[in-house]
């Protein structure tokens, strides 16, 4: 298969696998409509190299998670604590937080580029997902195992999740002015899709048990 299809199945996949608003799409426009396009820029990079490792992670041993479900059921549950917290704080603890009008003395470039780093390594999702992806395409021959393919499309995911990230940057930039931008209401929006992930995954889990 030629790289650059390999690339941009990397791309198309991981674009619309990260289309619904999430804790990085919205945390990036959080980021840029309060502190700046660049440094919602820079979160979204840093976001994106976070990306590139689980995505290759997930090549990488892509078959033997494929074979031994119990992997997957463990990341689920992690996954589940951890969006869970995370809906905790933006619903009840961020809103609570006294504000300061004065912004903070460092928030450079380069902090939210490690800040993206982090809150993507927070995701788990990225692994299970990309490994059936990968198991998938290499089973109807689209995508070889050997380290140039695997780096080709490692290369194209990173690639689509910036695209849609930067996408939300953009679109959330032209309606800033609108109400629902608000601190306030931004908080709301990523502790409801977070609380929202959270039940799916719970569900998920059940029905894994149930199984």
């Amino acid at each position: 298969m030629d790289i650059t299809i390999v690339f941009f199945l990397g791309l198309i996949i991981t674009l619309i696998g990260v289309i619904p608003p999430g804790l990085l799409n919205m945390s990036a426009v959080k980021i840029s409509l309060k502190e700046g396009h660049i440094r919602g820029i820079m979160f979204s990079v840093g976001a994106c190299v976070t990306v590139f490792v689980q995505t290759y992670i997930a090549a990488i041993f892509a078959r033997y998670l494929s074979k031994h479900t119990e992997v997957v059921e463990i990341l689920q549950r992690v996954a589940f604590v951890v969006f869970v917290l995370i809906t905790i704080y933006y619903l009840f603890i961020a809103k609570s937080m006294p504000k300061h009008d004065v912004e903070p003395r460092v928030r450079s470039k380069h902090s939210r580029f490690f800040h993206g780093m982090f809150l993507s390594a927070l995701n788990m999702f990225p692994i299970p997902f990309q490994a059936y992806m990968t198991v998938t395409l290499a089973s109807i021959g689209w995508l070889a195992f050997d380290t140039i393919s695997i780096i080709t499309y490692v290369s194209g995911a990173a690639m689509g999740s910036f695209v849609m990230l930067y996408m939300y940057i953009f679109f959330f930039e032209k309606i800033k002015s609108r109400s629902f931008t608000s601190q306030k209401n931004m908080n709301y929006i990523i502790g409801g899709i977070t609380g929202i992930i959270s039940i799916i995954t719970l569900i998920n889990i059940i029905k894994d048990l149930g199984s």
